[in-house]
């Protein structure tokens, strides 16, 4: 069986899922909640053994760059593969169980440099015309969605039903999601992780609420976004209609990436600074909606992760999207799509990370940590930034910083 469950399983807005797990710091009471955390996730069989990275230490610094594939899962299912209870996607505007896809609404790649004291989160577009393997040309977030309806038609040809057939599935999904970002990327991906729905409304809960800023006031009967401009603090199902709304946006998706990204920047925020590891409630309900919502790679020993993201603080944490030329590129099959250069892409990402021997292949031994940069390379954590939209067949000006702190 591909994925092994220690307690729960996938989900969906993975970003802030992960983002939380990897600041935890090493407190006494937070070190024994990170046991309770390892004792109760659920893991998956999914990345191949050429990509997987040796445990150094406990401890010791991070002695080889690494690179997390962080995914948004518009699933309709709970840990267990059970469907989610129709007054639970009711308070989330998520519609019904047979609404959705399990397509990859969010996809952050994070580039942690050797030190573990930063990281570069790279998002991409979900509706990028890439190439799938094994599959041809889509959409990027459909790698997921391809390969799991394939595998879960074999698998249920062989007898296999309910929710192991479900996970079983998931774990194929994730496997081509990864396949995917790998080849547009470039980088070998080192970490999978994963959240649903109803795990991110849970997650935001858990810190008390991450303040965001809009520009202007926004009403959205399909996200169930309605927000008056300005600085808010939004949590729950609040959260969720915040980070998924793109109807409406001028930029669409692009603008659904810059909330995003402003969103995980604030919950970084909270996590690092506002005592959310010292407090054993915040913490313990923190760690109570990781097990519940997400999945991670089978190979990734988080606790020991943890001790080697030594120093890492909400300055050293950069957002970046990759460059696209049209948001209106026609398909044969797959309706308007965003246009990507591959290789525009590739270079784009190593300018991010710097180095890359150690970036590429998640095995080197040195690496530049990013720094502040104007200019379209990484920025802090701690600047609210908007991404440019794309003129037809030229690239993505690069996202700069706004002056107000707020996002469309």
């Amino acid at each position: 069986m591909p994925v092994t469950s220690r307690g729960s399983r996938v989900g969906r807005r993975v970003a802030v899922g992960v983002v939380s797990t990897l600041v935890v710091a090493a407190t006494g009471y937070a070190w024994s909640q990170l046991h309770r955390l390892d004792a109760g996730i659920v893991t998956a069989d999914i990345i191949p053994p050429a990509a997987q990275v040796p445990d150094a230490p406990a401890g010791q610094p991070l002695k080889v760059a690494q690179n997390i594939l962080l995914v948004g899962l518009d699933s309709r299912t709970d840990s267990n593969g059970n469907p989610l209870p129709q007054n639970v996607l009711d308070q989330l505007h998520a519609g019904s169980s047979s609404d959705g896809g399990d397509t990859t609404d969010t996809m952050i790649v994070v580039h942690v440099p050797v030190g573990g004291a930063a990281a570069t989160a790279i998002s991409i577009p979900r509706d990028s015309y890439v190439d799938v393997p094994g599959f041809g040309k889509h959409k990027i977030n459909s790698a997921y969605s391809r390969a799991r309806a394939a595998a879960r038609s074999h698998l249920q040809s062989t007898g296999l039903s309910g929710p192991p057939l479900e996970v079983a599935a998931d774990a194929e999904g994730a496997k081509s999601a990864i396949a995917a970002v790998s080849e547009l990327t470039g980088l070998t991906i080192n970490h999978y992780a994963a959240v649903n729905l109803a795990g991110f409304a849970a997650l935001s809960q858990a810190v008390g609420g991450v303040q965001v800023c809009l520009k202007a006031p926004v009403q959205d009967t399909y996200s169930g976004a309605n927000f008056p401009a300005g600085p808010q603090t939004l949590s729950g199902a609040q959260a969720l209609a915040f980070v998924r709304q793109r109807h409406g946006l001028p930029n669409g998706d692009l603008d659904r990436i810059a909330r995003q990204q402003a969103f995980l920047a604030g919950m970084a925020k909270n996590v690092l600074s506002a005592g959310t590891l010292t407090n054993p409630s915040q913490l313990g309900a923190l760690v109570d909606a990781l097990q519940g919502s997400v999945v991670l790679d089978q190979g990734w020993d988080i606790l020991s992760f943890a001790q080697q993201l030594h120093g890492i603080s909400s300055g050293s944490i950069g957002f970046v999207t990759i460059p696209v030329q049209s948001l209106s590129l026609a398909t044969p099959s797959d309706g308007d799509a965003v246009k990507v250069d591959p290789a525009q892409v590739k270079t784009f990402v190593q300018e991010q990370i710097g180095s890359t021997t150690n970036s590429a292949s998640g095995t080197g031994t040195a690496s530049t940590p990013p720094s502040a940069d104007h200019s379209g390379g990484v920025r802090p954590i701690a600047v609210t930034e908007s991404a440019a939209p794309p003129s037809s067949g030229t690239p993505q000006q690069p996202v700069t910083s706004n002056a107000t702190g707020c996002v469309n």
